[in-house]
């Protein structure tokens, strides 16, 4: 990953952002507001969106949802606003992290990191796995049903992954947090319990009674084929 989008509309941020990505090897663009933002994602295909939710033209959700639309590149939303619901829209909407201001920069490194690792392609000889009516193919990273594709964020990509690698596996939250965000995550439950209703959400007949995307209540997950 070596392009990253800056997308705030506060010049101090932008500044230190600039100069501490690029004195890690990344090339920066920056954008002001959430417009130029996205015609600037789709100028410059980046590997990585930093995102104020508290643009002057739109709302940063909507950012997320307009990227989303085209492209699963990791999104990170760097935000003032604290609260719940508003971290929970933006996860929902499709971003993959999200980081309160005043941040340190060094755990926003350590966010980009987890990831990056968490884009890194599968190798060509993976299976395809059925989930309900749903195809899942991890060399392609793709889902398909009813000659339809579903769109999956890469952070969602990396949690079904881990399950589907271990089917009939119960996977600890400590292990799925650890190997799908990194090890500085591991009491970050509401992250699993957020990503995991996504997933059923998407993949799922039936959400609120799933088959195949199962919680063991207070130790883990697992996938039922």
């Amino acid at each position: 990953m070596t392009r990253v989008l800056v997308v705030d509309d506060e010049p101090q941020i932008v500044r230190a952002l600039r100069i501490n990505l690029k004195a890690r090897g990344y090339t920066v663009d920056a954008a002001p507001d959430a417009t130029s933002a996205l015609h600037a994602a789709a100028r410059h295909q980046p590997d990585l969106v930093i995102l104020d939710l508290g643009l002057p033209d739109m709302d940063g959700t909507e950012v997320v949802r307009g990227l989303r639309g085209w492209t699963t590149v990791p999104i990170i939303v760097l935000s003032g606003r604290a609260g719940s619901l508003d971290k929970v829209a933006a996860l929902d909407a499709g971003a993959d992290d999200y980081v309160t201001k005043p941040f340190s920069i060094d755990e926003l490194l350590a966010r980009i990191r987890a990831v990056t690792r968490r884009v890194q392609p599968a190798g060509d000889s993976e299976p395809q796995v059925r989930i309900g009516e749903f195809t899942v193919d991890l060399a392609a990273r793709s889902v398909t049903g009813d000659g339809t594709e579903v769109r999956l964020t890469p952070t969602e990509w990396q949690l079904l992954d881990h399950l589907l690698r271990h089917p009939g596996k119960l996977i600890t939250q400590q292990s799925l947090l650890r190997d799908v965000w990194g090890p500085e995550y591991h009491n970050q439950t509401n992250y699993l319990r957020q990503y995991m209703a996504r997933l059923r959400r998407k993949l799922e007949t039936d959400p609120a009674r799933p088959r195949h995307l199962l919680t063991e209540p207070g130790m883990g997950y697992r996938y039922r084929p």
